[in-house]
């Protein structure tokens, strides 16, 4: 069986669990299972710490798992990303009080308290900034207001907490993290399905399938709206002035390649989810 590693709990879990079901594997359905077979996929789930996944899929122990790039980069694991999953988004910045940091050498010498000291560690190392780490479990916002560390190292998204401890962010960006797929050295057959099926589950959630009609005449001034991944199905109508089309388009963009269509002179716009995908 294909031994694949799960976030038992955290920002990473739910959706990672949801993907899996919409790919065709069944996991758990008691929270407190740790190990569950889907012998049907010929796969074994094992619902463990995020933060542990990257440790046992780089030790051979599991074949491949679902974590973060930041904790994939942070454990220092030898495990490889081979997918990103397109969730779980998140931004790492430096921040410390307002007005005395201005960029990245300003840190030098001084104390940086993070949750992901192997990931800031190595950030540093590249651009030759040395700092004393301060290794914290969660909350380092109030590192500096408790005479910790001088300046902190976390995951930004609107930046309030920081602004709410007094603190700004300044310096560059350390990652763009987000939910990844990987794996260990084992090449086992079953990690190319899984990889083909979450990708299947990503496509039906970022595409549409959009069916309209419109006169022949206007039909390659519609191609170029609406182009879909390869290129547009086209259909005969009784009437012999006008084609059905049937295309996948960014279901971000559905509203306005409709107003774009309907405006061209395509009529009988519709929209369907796709649920699954092989492209």
């Amino acid at each position: 069986m294909l031994r694949i590693a799960v976030p038992n709990k955290g920002s990473l879990s739910e959706t990672a669990a949801q993907m899996l079901f919409e790919a065709g594997y069944t996991g758990r359905r008691d929270p407190r299972d740790l190990v569950v077979a889907d012998p049907r996929n010929d796969v074994e789930f094992f619902y463990l710490r995020p933060r542990d996944i990257a440790t046992y899929v780089g030790s051979g122990a599991l074949d491949v798992g679902i974590t973060g790039r930041d904790l994939l980069l942070d454990s220092g694991s030898t495990a490889q990303e081979i997918a990103s999953l397109d969730f779980g988004d998140s931004t790492f910045r430096f921040a410390g009080p307002h007005g005395r940091f201005t960029d990245l050498a300003d840190l030098s010498g001084l104390r940086v308290a993070t949750s992901y000291p192997g990931l800031v560690e190595a950030f540093l190392a590249e651009n030759d900034v040395s700092v004393t780490l301060v290794t914290l479990d969660g909350a380092v916002e109030s590192a500096v207001q408790l005479g910790v560390a001088d300046a902190v190292a976390d995951v930004v998204s609107t930046g309030s907490t920081l602004r709410k401890a007094g603190l700004e962010i300044f310096g560059p960006v350390i990652l763009q993290s987000t939910a990844v797929l990987i794996s260990s050295e084992n090449d086992k057959p079953g990690i190319a399905t899984l990889l083909r099926r979450l990708q299947g589950v990503l496509v039906a959630r970022q595409y549409v399938l959009m069916d309209y009609d419109i006169p022949q005449v206007l039909l390659d001034d519609a191609c170029l709206l609406a182009p879909g991944i390869e290129s547009p199905t086209v259909s005969s109508l009784h009437d012999p002035e006008w084609v059905a089309v049937r295309v996948m388009i960014p279901r971000l963009n559905t509203n306005h390649v409709m107003d774009a269509l309907y405006e061209l002179g395509a009529r009988a716009i519709l929209i369907s989810s796709i649920h699954n995908a092989r492209l």
